[in-house]
């Protein structure tokens, strides 16, 4: 009886103490917290610029010692960039690979003039066209900024160059489309003002080689046979914008 009485009470408690543990609430799981994807500069990107150029050309002649030196003024680049970055995983460091293309704008027209032999005055005139670069770049990323330096190569398309003897009016052309390659060293400083989106302010220097070429007699007699060297390198200044394809970084879940 009193074994019986024991484990009824028993069982009794029992009963009540799963109810009580039922009855408590249950805590929810933690709602996890995704983190935005982490800026990076790696990817490919195309974009557009505009600017400005200055092409210095001296010219000089093997016969009389004439020196045509001359700095052009200022004249209008515009065109387009592709290229590729990469950022290195955990660093600040950033390579890639550039293409550039720009047309240029016509100058003056005027050329250079200098007094030559017999006290003829001498003009010449040619003109840049076209601007086309390869380069690498190298820099270092503070977050969605850029500074960044790049070294390649060069090529410049000419429309030629004409000799006219301003006293007698006559006349020499030379080719009528040339292009020239040269080194080149340039740096720069980008933003991405979206994860996409960047625009971009950059200097560069492009270095040609010299260019020579002889007069015939039979067109300017009192250049016959001078030779005519020129010397000529170009000065970009260039604002540009650019689509980032961005590869994005990792989404982090935290709890």
């Amino acid at each position: 009886m009193n074994k019986a009485l024991i484990a009824g009470i028993a069982l009794t408690a029992l009963g009540t103490g799963a109810a009580s543990a039922a009855d408590l609430p249950v805590k929810a799981p933690p709602v996890p917290v995704y983190a935005p994807a982490i800026f990076t500069w790696t990817g490919f990107y195309i974009g557009g610029n505009v600017g400005a150029a200055w092409a210095q050309s001296e010219w000089h002649d093997s016969l009389f010692g004439l020196d045509w030196g001359r700095t052009s003024d200022a004249r209008f680049i515009g065109g387009g960039q592709i290229g590729f970055n990469y950022q290195f995983a955990g660093s600040r460091f950033v390579v890639g690979v550039e293409a550039d293309f720009d047309w240029v704008g016509n100058n003056n027209g005027n050329g250079v003039t200098v007094i030559g032999p017999l006290g003829h005055g001498f003009n010449v005139v040619s003109n840049d066209t076209r601007i086309a670069t390869l380069a690498a770049r190298f820099g270092f990323a503070a977050d969605h900024a850029l500074f960044y330096g790049k070294a390649g190569a060069g090529w410049v398309g000419n429309d030629g160059f004409t000799i006219t003897d301003l006293t007698t009016r006559q006349s020499f052309i030379g080719s009528t489309s040339d292009t020239v390659s040269g080194w080149l060293l340039g740096a720069g400083i980008e933003y991405a003002f979206t994860n996409n989106w960047t625009v971009k302010l950059e200097y560069d220097f492009l270095r040609l080689p010299s260019r020579t070429f002889v007069l015939p007699g039979v067109v300017i007699p009192a250049l016959a046979g001078d030779t005519i060297t020129s010397d000529h390198n170009v000065q970009m200044v260039k604002l540009g914008v650019n689509y980032l394809f961005n590869w994005g970084g990792p989404v982090v879940a935290r709890y």
